[in-house]
């Protein structure tokens, strides 16, 4: 499965100690994130994380158009309710919910995600995407 993992700023700590707590169940997987958290992963655990550049067109928006190209199979993105953009329109949540691709904002349902892509109740994603 091709997993993205994000984080607000304030949120990269925990994205770390989540990644650390299942990396045993993400090393089986294809991981995605913005270079930055890619390093910032990279170094705090032994995953191997695909750094999207941000150089030329903004790296979120490219995660967001491979989702909506169903190219995506999950996003865990921990966000920050007191992110001064939190209430904005998010294109990568937007292409999520057009294609049916599960996501999670929080801990809780990042756990609950993983835990699910780890029993194979995704599995169906790799017909979608195929």
């Amino acid at each position: 499965m091709k997993i993205v993992l994000l984080a607000d700023s304030r949120k990269n700590e925990l994205l770390v100690n989540f990644c650390i707590a299942y990396s045993p169940l993400l090393a089986n997987h294809l991981l995605f994130s913005l270079m930055n958290t890619a390093a910032l992963l990279e170094a705090s655990t032994e995953l191997q994380i695909n750094g999207i550049s941000t150089d030329y067109s903004g790296g979120f928006d490219q995660l967001a158009s491979r989702t909506m190209f169903n190219e995506i199979d999950a996003v865990i993105y921990l966000r920050d309710t007191q992110y001064p953009g939190y209430d904005d329109p998010n294109p990568l949540l937007k292409a999520c919910d057009y294609n049916s691709i599960p996501y999670a904002t929080n801990l809780a349902s990042a756990e609950i995600l993983i835990l699910s892509i780890d029993r194979g109740d995704l599995d169906w994603r790799e017909l979608v995407r195929d």
